[in-house]
C-alpha cells in the first residue's frame, strides 16, 4: 500500500482521528434527487404547472422541502414571490407525494465502506439533515445505513435548519465532544456555513448538491470526490474505484463491539425544553426518545 499520500483525516487531524464525525444525508451519503424531482413534478403537475425535471430539481435541493417548494413554484432559486399559502398546499401535496417514491435513492460508492471503518475504530456518527424527520428513518432503514448514527436531527427537528448551527451544537453538546475533535461533512454551502458558525471542520464531497456551484467556493476545510478518501493511509487517487481500500486498512486488536440498535439515540420532537449555554436564544430538545432500528 502507498502510505505517502495521506487521507483526509491526516491532513485535517495530524496523528490521530476525530472523537465525532456529523453528516449530512441528501447529497453526501445518497443520492435522493431522483426521487425529490418525481414527487415535487407530480405536485407541480396536480396544480397544473409543468414538471421541472431532475436537472433543475438537483439544482434545488439542499435547503429543506418548504424551500424546495417555493423554488418549484416559482421554478427558480429565488422564491420570494411566493406566498405563504401556495406554498403551504404545495408542501402539502409533496410531502404526500415523497412518502410514496424512495424507490430511486441510492448509497453513494464508499459510503458504506467508511461507515463501517469508523464504527470499528470507535469513532462515534451523526447525522443532521435538512430532510424532514418523518422521512429519515425510512430512508435510512431502507438504504441499510442507520445504525452507524448514534444521534440523528431532522430537519423539523430543531427549530432552527443548517445553515443554523444550532443541530451540530447540540450534537457536540450531546457526545460531550469538544469543536476541536469533530468534523462535518456535507455537500452544500449550507453545511459549510454551519460547520463554520460551530467551529468545527467541514468536509465537503463534490458530487453532492450545491446549486450547481462547485462547493470549493465555500472554502471547506477539505473537498474530497469519495468518502473513503477521508481514511487513513492510501489516499486512492483514483476513487471511486477503490473498493478494496476500506478492507485493506489496517484494524486495531481491540475493535469496538457493534452499538446494539436500542442505543441509537433519535433526538426528537417530543422533548422536555432544556437550558443549553450553546444556545440562548432558543431552546433546544433534549434526547427524550429511543428508536429500535428496524431489521
Amino acid at each position: 500500500m502507498n502510505t505517502s499520500v495521506q487521507g483526509g483525516f491526516e491532513r485535517l487531524l495530524p496523528g490521530r482521528l476525530p472523537r465525532l464525525v456529523m453528516f449530512d444525508l441528501d447529497g453526501t451519503l445518497i443520492d435522493s434527487v431522483p426521487d425529490l424531482a418525481a414527487a415535487v413534478d407530480q405536485m407541480l403537475l396536480s396544480r397544473g404547472l409543468p414538471a421541472a425535471g431532475v436537472a433543475q430539481v438537483r439544482n434545488w435541493v439542499g435547503n429543506g422541502a418548504r424551500v424546495l417548494v417555493r423554488r418549484a413554484l416559482a421554478g427558480d432559486l429565488e422564491h420570494s414571490a411566493v406566498s405563504d399559502a401556495d406554498s403551504e398546499q404545495a408542501l402539502a401535496l409533496f410531502m404526500q407525494f415523497y412518502a410514496d417514491h424512495h424507490s430511486l435513492t441510492v448509497v453513494y460508492p464508499g459510503v458504506r465502506e467508511t461507515l463501517k471503518w469508523l464504527k470499528k475504530n470507535g469513532v462515534e456518527m451523526a447525522l443532521i439533515t435538512n430532510k424532514p424527520e418523518q422521512f429519515v428513518a425510512p430512508l435510512l432503514d431502507q438504504m441499510r445505513i442507520g445504525r452507524y448514527f448514534r444521534w440523528i436531527i431532522g430537519g423539523d427537528t430543531l427549530p432552527q435548519q443548517k445553515p443554523d448551527p444550532a443541530a451540530l451544537l447540540h450534537v457536540l453538546q450531546l457526545a460531550e465532544v469538544a469543536a476541536s475533535e469533530a468534523l462535518f461533512v456535507g455537500d452544500s454551502r449550507s453545511d459549510v456555513q454551519a460547520a463554520k458558525a460551530a467551529g468545527v471542520l467541514c468536509v465537503a464531497m463534490s458530487y453532492g448538491y450545491n446549486h450547481g456551484e462547485p462547493i470549493s467556493q465555500e472554502s471547506p476545510a477539505l473537498v474530497l470526490d469519495d468518502l473513503r478518501l477521508l481514511l487513513p493511509g492510501d489516499a486512492c487517487p483514483d476513487a471511486p474505484g477503490c473498493t478494496e481500500l476500506a478492507a485493506a486498512l489496517p484494524l486495531p486488536d481491540n475493535l469496538s463491539s457493534p452499538r446494539p440498535r436500542e442505543q441509537i439515540v433519535v433526538v426528537s420532537r417530543t422533548y422536555s425544553v432544556i437550558n443549553s449555554a450553546l444556545s440562548k436564544a432558543a431552546s433546544l430538545l433534549k434526547a427524550s426518545a429511543r428508536w429500535r432500528w428496524r431489521g
